[in-house]
């Protein structure tokens, strides 16, 4: 009990303290879910939850994408991460609720209401100070493991395991700050600017400074929950990572990429939406990653490009990459399948990222350059191509089975 409070009051302290007034974002979802799962029976919840947690989502989005002029100084950076911190308790709510449908987690005898301590349990894992800002998602079920010390095998000791998790942080951080001081600020061939080559270079660079920027954050997230406490169990040990860099940028396709990149996040797409998806399930995930983060017109056009990317590298693998059977073409192959990898995620991020507008120039700083300035690079045929390339196959599927 001391240490589900523990958690659950540290989430709500440091909620507080990140977010100023704008916590109650968080903490009204909070108990929204848990009257839920007081009222409403285990195999209705699901529906209740998910509904009522997208609709304070997205309405919280939209008062923070048009409301931004009105925040006070200082405002919009904590109702900002607000926000961020309600997508990722969307996660966790979801899950538990996923969880009570699927008979995962049995409710007290006598209903939620007749047990405080499953309730504080509940409270205490969708709160949890390691993840409240940062994640990643793990089950109910591991959470429980570990608060009351009946996951299968003990936990090895954090120390080592969080200092190597800061040092690859460091690292990362070096890295992104070399290669923004290395870029050249874009422009105008003749005003001394990168050529089309070049441009494409840079704004493949910028792609690559703000991924690191994630990879960066995510450890930051893990090494927390290390020090918590909550680090590998059972046999396999595995662990909680959203994402490797160096498998990840190494992925020689689109779709492996969007499997290894934010991967505790894709997994919980795969299951709340892919698998009940009905015949559209890709398209219908790559949609409702676009409305979960927000719904703006680049988030649109970037989740919905990357979800017509994956669909015809499926295809494109199944017929291309399994025809080739000499050495020398299943290399180049993959090695022009990484470059045409390393290009539509070069053009998703940008796009996703491009509410982060910054003067022509501004590479060092980590800003974005405006959507006119891509307008011109040849780089923004990736996604066209695919887009051509997955609507043949749409809609004419016999001519490639």
């Amino acid at each position: 009990t001391f240490r589900y409070v523990s958690l659950g009051l540290g989430g709500c302290l440091l909620a507080v303290g990140t977010m100023g007034v704008y916590s109650l974002v968080v903490l009204v979802a909070v108990l929204g879910f848990a009257l839920l799962v007081v009222w409403v029976p285990p195999d209705r919840v699901h529906g209740w939850v998910f509904w009522g947690q997208m609709l304070w989502q997205t309405v919280c989005h939209l008062l923070l994408q048009h409301g931004e002029g009105l925040l006070p100084q200082g405002g919009g950076v904590r109702a900002l991460v607000a926000v961020s911190s309600l997508m990722l308790l969307t996660q966790r709510v979801t899950s538990v609720s996923m969880d009570l449908q699927e008979g995962r987690i049995h409710l007290p005898q006598g209903g939620a209401a007749s047990c405080p301590l499953f309730l504080l349990s509940l409270c205490s894992y969708v709160l949890s100070f390691p993840t409240l800002l940062g994640g990643p998602l793990y089950p109910y079920s591991r959470f429980v493991g570990c608060v009351e010390g009946s996951g299968p095998g003990a936990p090895p000791l954090p120390l080592g395991a969080v200092s190597l998790k800061l040092l690859q942080v460091l690292l990362l951080e070096g890295v992104r700050a070399g290669l923004l001081r290395g870029l050249p600020g874009p422009g105008p061939a003749a005003a001394g600017g990168p050529g089309p080559a070049g441009a494409c270079l840079c704004l493949w660079g910028v792609a690559l400074a703000l991924r690191l920027r994630y990879y960066s954050h995510w450890g930051v997230s893990e090494g927390l929950n290390l020090a918590a406490g909550f680090g590998p169990q059972g046999p396999d040990r595995g662990g909680l990572s959203d994402g490797d860099p160096w498998t990840t940028e190494a992925s020689p396709r689109v779709s492996e990429f969007a499997r290894r990149w934010n991967a505790t996040t894709a997994a919980w797409l795969r299951r709340l939406v892919f698998r009940r998806g009905g015949r559209c399930p890709l398209l219908l995930t790559f949609g409702f990653s676009a409305w979960w983060h927000g719904l703006r017109p680049g988030q649109a056009a970037g989740f919905l490009g990357w979800g017509l990317a994956v669909r015809a590298d499926y295809t494109l693998h199944r017929h291309v990459g399994a025809a080739l059977s000499s050495r020398w073409g299943r290399g180049l192959y993959a090695g022009l399948s990484w470059a045409h990898t390393q290009a539509v995620i070069t053009w998703v991020v940008l796009l996703v990222e491009a509410r982060g507008v910054a003067p022509m120039g501004a590479w060092s700083s980590g800003g974005v350059a405006p959507l006119g300035a891509w307008s011109s690079v040849s780089v923004l045929l990736f996604p066209l191509l695919n887009a051509a390339l997955a609507l043949c196959f749409l809609l004419k599927p016999r001519a490639f089975s």
